[in-house]
């Protein structure tokens, strides 16, 4: 499937008419309806009536919108990147762990987004996935919860969130003070799954530093999925402190009370750039103390 198609396709939809289409799009009427029966095959189902007159199925109605959609937002796309190109807009990509977005990721994101000629590219991402979209230039910044050792990438720890114990509610450990200790005997979710090293790496080490192995009764591949986990009975699993502010009534927390139960925000760049909207960046988080 081409580009030409969906484009052909889109014209064809809103005239009706294989006629009509092949005039706005000055090309003859049997090339044209031979691309949308190669089209049609491509997608291995008909897309329009050929009755008189000309109508969509309901197949036809559907790939007319998403079409649509897709042709305005390249369009977008392509205009948004002419004007990078001449210096008439920036561009700054962000990748973030989606734990990192209870802090002042949030505030940031809305501060850029006020200067109309900025355009903003948010992915979400690990920590390691964003040092390899810093190195090939698909983001420009990281925020992450993992340290890692790179000649090519700067970091800067912008917060140190502390550690809660999430729990099933009514667990007897709720609403109380705990010390990892008192949670090295029950099952735990952990997360991510992959890749790793991750954070979950991070909590075995926090358990491993006091002697203990984890009994892990499941793996889950996001945060909110280990918390959904634990309130149906899986196990207990640590978040940062920041997550509380969800308020899922499903479970309950535990405020970890050994010192060294943290999880650092941390900030990910190039170490070689210079760029002042990465600088304005991190200047801006800074004068907000994160």
């Amino acid at each position: 499937m081409e580009l030409r198609h969906l484009r052909y396709f889109k014209v064809v939809a809103e005239t009706l008419s294989f006629t009509k289409a092949a005039q706005q799009l000055h090309i003859a009427q049997p090339p044209l309806s031979r691309q949308i029966i190669q089209l049609e095959e491509q997608l291995g189902t008909a897309l329009l009536l050929r009755e008189r007159p000309l109508r969509l199925t309901e197949a036809g109605h559907y790939f007319h919108k998403q079409v649509c959609a897709l042709l305005e937002q390249l369009e977008s796309v392509s205009d948004n990147t002419r004007r990078i190109g001449q210096g008439q807009r920036q561009w700054l990509g962000i990748g973030f762990a989606p734990s990192t977005l209870y802090g002042a990721l949030p505030d940031l994101i809305r501060a850029l987004r006020e200067d109309p000629e900025l355009e903003l590219g948010l992915s979400e991402m690990t920590t390691l996935e964003q040092i390899e979209a810093l190195k090939s230039g698909r983001i420009d910044i990281g925020f992450g919860r993992l340290h890692v050792e790179d000649p090519g990438i700067a970091q800067q720890v912008l917060a140190q969130d502390r550690l809660v114990a999430v729990l099933p509610s009514g667990h007897p450990l709720a609403g109380q003070p705990v010390h990892l200790a008192q949670l090295a005997s029950a099952a735990f979710v952990l997360y991510p799954a992959q890749p790793r090293p991750s954070y979950a790496d991070h909590v075995l080490g926090l358990f491993a530093a006091q002697g203990v192995a984890l009994q892990v009764s499941q793996w889950a591949n996001e945060m909110q999925t280990a918390i959904g986990l634990v309130a149906a009975g899986l196990g207990v699993t640590l978040v940062p402190a920041t997550v509380q502010q969800q308020h899922r009534t499903d479970v309950d927390y535990a405020p970890v009370l050994d010192a060294h139960a943290v999880s650092p925000i941390i900030l990910s760049a190039r170490a070689s750039d210079v760029s002042p909207l990465v600088r304005h960046c991190i200047d801006w988080l800074g004068q907000r103390g994160q």
